[in-house]
């Protein structure tokens, strides 16, 4: 069911906690499944130097925001936009589908601690919404949480 991955991102998650000094933070939930993610970004010239994460959820919650932190840790602003909730299933190899949410979630909290970010230096973030991005409230209606 969840691979050896997940459930060691479960049983040890990387990057837990919160950065005092933060200066990007973003939550995103789920109302259906109750999953909240909370992410803290240290961005320093434009690079992500520290990112930690709470999360209340379930075990693919929690281990796709390891991952998740895993994937952004290091690399700038640019590159951790275009880091996809696939992104994160296929670094986890694989979650159920009725758990695809999870990396939605994760991918959300992501881009809303990067938003978070733009926001506290006046500036405009370089993505928007749309409707048609995998943000939770969409990702139900695209189909992506694994139900019909």
């Amino acid at each position: 069911m969840y691979s050896e991955k997940v459930m060691d991102h479960f049983a040890n998650p990387r990057n837990v906690g919160e950065i005092e000094d933060a200066n990007a933070v973003g939550t995103v939930g789920n109302a259906k499944c109750g999953d909240i993610m909370k992410m803290y970004m240290k961005i320093e010239d434009g690079i992500i130097k520290d990112v930690k994460f709470k999360t209340f959820g379930c075990g693919a919650a929690i281990a796709t925001s390891s991952m998740a932190t895993e994937l952004v840790k290091g690399k700038s602003v640019e590159e951790a936009l275009e880091l996809s909730n696939k992104a994160v299933i296929e670094a986890l190899d694989g979650l159920p589908p009725a758990k695809i949410h999870c990396s939605v979630l994760a991918e959300d909290a992501i881009r809303a601690a990067i938003d978070d970010y733009y926001k506290r230096r006046g500036e405009t973030a370089p993505f928007e919404c749309g409707g048609d991005c995998h943000s939770c409230a969409h990702a139900h209606d695209h189909g992506m949480d694994g139900e019909e």
